[in-house]
């Protein structure tokens, strides 16, 4: 049932599982650095997966690992504890010239890149690319972060020792794109443990917004390829079932912007906190994900761990992410997501079916398993 404000809110009973012996670190593992420049930046999915990944390498790492050290440039925020991965400030300066010209000079040992970029020169690397957005969705994005990575990733793939990314999809776009073959590139997907660490309780968002009416959520920028107007299209009609669609995240420097769509049901909240999506997870009809590309599609299993029912675009990576765990739907057609909606307000049966699929769906892809896989990369060979 969709839960109103005032109403009791769905429960999230997964816990994360222990760590077996198969993603311990292999005893063959060598010293490496990891590129903090993720520390520096705002936290999308991208810088998401790097902190998640870092945090379980810290925790699957032995004390006899001590040499296993981010890198990261000067910057007022505190140090996060990733255990026994120790965090060394080194500079000067900082964004792309610290991560080309600071970063390989300063390392001295194999880099752990996780986050799209990497540097030029320099020994051995590990980098994970997320997506070939930049060369499939091109629109997405601003004419000065486009041409600059489409100029740098096919630098890096060349001088890279080993490729990851997130996903069969994303692996497959890469190939195609980039001077890399399918099976150079190693999948090691993002994870669903974060969002149990979320507590909806903390939020105080609904002292700011008044949310009284079942809702659609929504997360993401507004860059074309999240395709948001598909839904908010939809505004008049889901009025009519006294829906609302609730609309999260920050606008992202990156990306070009489609216009904020206006209705008197659709509410805009700009950028939230964990916590905040929590809550919005726990009252949503369901998360609406109607994107005509994505490397992997972070927000669908979040949604999933916190038991939320899903209904997602049926492109790129994302068959492959919901698995039979979502309602899918064309992100072209409008009227498929109108469908999907009208029959889940109308069934509390499906609202709880989907919910329990989605939380089995999500334990399929752990921060644990991928970063030991990223382990595993460092002992292959992997050598500066």
């Amino acid at each position: 049932m969709s839960q109103a404000s005032g109403a009791v809110e769905r429960s999230v009973p997964m816990v994360e599982a222990p760590v077996p012996d198969s993603v311990r670190p292999p005893p063959t593992l060598r010293d490496f650095v990891i590129n903090g420049r993720f520390l520096t930046q705002p936290t999308t999915g991208v810088q998401r997966y790097a902190r998640e990944v870092t945090r379980s390498l810290g925790q699957l790492l032995q004390p006899e690992n001590e040499g296993v050290a981010l890198l990261t440039p000067h910057h007022e925020a505190p140090d996060p504890d990733y255990r026994s991965v120790h965090v060394r400030r080194v500079g000067p300066g900082n964004g792309h010239l610290w991560e080309q010209f600071v970063l390989p000079f300063r390392s001295g040992l194999p880099i752990l890149n996780l986050c799209n970029t990497a540097p030029v020169f320099g020994g051995a690397q590990v980098v994970c690319i997320h997506d070939a957005n930049v060369f499939t969705q091109p629109e997405s994005y601003s004419p000065a972060f486009r041409h600059f990575y489409r100029a740098l990733q096919p630098w890096i793939v060349r001088k890279a020792t080993r490729i990851a990314t997130v996903s069969q999809d994303s692996a497959a776009q890469i190939a195609r794109h980039l001077p890399i073959s399918l099976t150079q590139v190693t999948i090691l997907p993002n994870g669903y443990e974060h969002a149990l660490r979320w507590n909806a309780g903390a939020s105080k968002l609904l002292d700011r917004h008044k949310l009284t009416r079942p809702y659609i959520l929504m997360l993401g920028s507004r860059a074309p390829h999240k395709n948001l107007g598909l839904v908010t299209s939809l505004a008049g009609a889901l009025d009519l079932l006294d829906l609302d669609i609730v609309i999260a995240g920050e606008a992202g420097a990156i990306f070009a912007q489609t216009p904020a769509a206006t209705a008197a049901n659709i509410v805009w909240l700009g950028g939230v906190s964990d916590d905040d999506l929590a809550l919005l997870m726990s009252r949503a009809l369901c998360l609406a994900f109607p994107s005509l590309t994505e490397g992997f599609g972070l927000p669908v299993v979040e949604a999933m761990a916190r038991g939320c029912p899903v209904v997602s675009s049926d492109r790129a990576s994302l068959p492959e992410i919901c698995g039979g765990a979502a309602l899918m739907a064309s992100p072209l057609d409008a009227g498929q997501w109108y469908g999907h909606f009208k029959r889940l307000l109308g069934s509390e049966g499906l609202q709880s079916e989907l919910a329990a699929r989605g939380r089995e769906q999500a334990r399929k892809f752990s921060w644990r398993s991928s970063a030991a896989g990223y382990l595993d990369l460092l002992s292959r060979g992997v050598t500066a």
